[in-house]
């Protein structure tokens, strides 16, 4: 697949998912890049709905570095107890929180190889932090973006951060801030990792994929 039918591809998808909640990190966009940074770190492996409420009753309680290290541990536990791997990841917003005070003033840092510095901070984590938080030029790659830039047949990879980076060597950068929202909702409503909806999909006879899958 050439720039264009991927232009082409993300123009349909972008059409087809009007008047769709994005994402629940995207939707918080406003809210700051440390709540930004939380709400990610708690989306990691776990669900939106499950992620959304559990970093709404955090980030009620304390939505800066400071007041997130007066809380006691185990009230960050209690908060977000919903989440997968609940307890590593209130270690981690507790330890980050504590990095932002000593190096960076409590600011959250707005270059990515700053942000992968931070403990339990990835690619993924540290893109969509300078997207949504910070406004900045970012590719954002989870399992969703992924897996549907493969399937396409836009790129051809192994891993997210492998797809990352053939993204940026290829993707026109109109779309790099909002790829992410697109497949994301796309990946969870049509394009699923098993079974994916391919008959009626906007995209067949774009896609590589449907070309050679049974569609469903």
């Amino acid at each position: 697949m050439e720039n264009r039918e991927m232009g082409k591809a993300l123009s349909l998808i972008e059409d087809a998912l009007q008047g769709t909640a994005p994402p629940m990190v995207s939707a918080m966009r406003g809210a700051g890049p440390y709540s930004i940074l939380v709400a990610t770190l708690l989306s990691l492996r776990t669900r939106d709905v499950v992620s959304e409420a559990a970093a709404h009753r955090l980030l009620a309680r304390a939505d800066t570095p400071g007041a997130m290290l007066a809380l006691p541990l185990d009230e960050i536990r209690d908060s977000i107890h919903s989440v997968g791997f609940y307890n590593t990841k209130a270690k981690t917003i507790h330890t980050v929180s504590r990095i932002l005070i000593e190096r960076y003033a409590g600011r959250v840092p707005d270059t990515l190889e700053e942000l992968l510095e931070l403990p339990g901070v990835g690619r993924k984590t540290a893109n969509l932090v300078l997207i949504q938080g910070f406004g900045k030029e970012g590719i954002c790659v989870d399992t969703h973006v992924h897996r549907i830039s493969n399937r396409l047949g836009y790129v051809c990879t192994k891993t997210p951060d492998a797809t990352e980076f053939a993204l940026r060597e290829k993707l026109p950068k109109e779309w790099w801030m909002r790829i992410n929202d697109l497949l994301v909702v796309w990946g969870q409503r049509r394009c699923l990792p098993r079974n994916p909806r391919c008959a009626a999909c906007v995209l067949l006879g774009l896609c590589e994929y449907s070309r050679v899958a049974k569609i469903r």
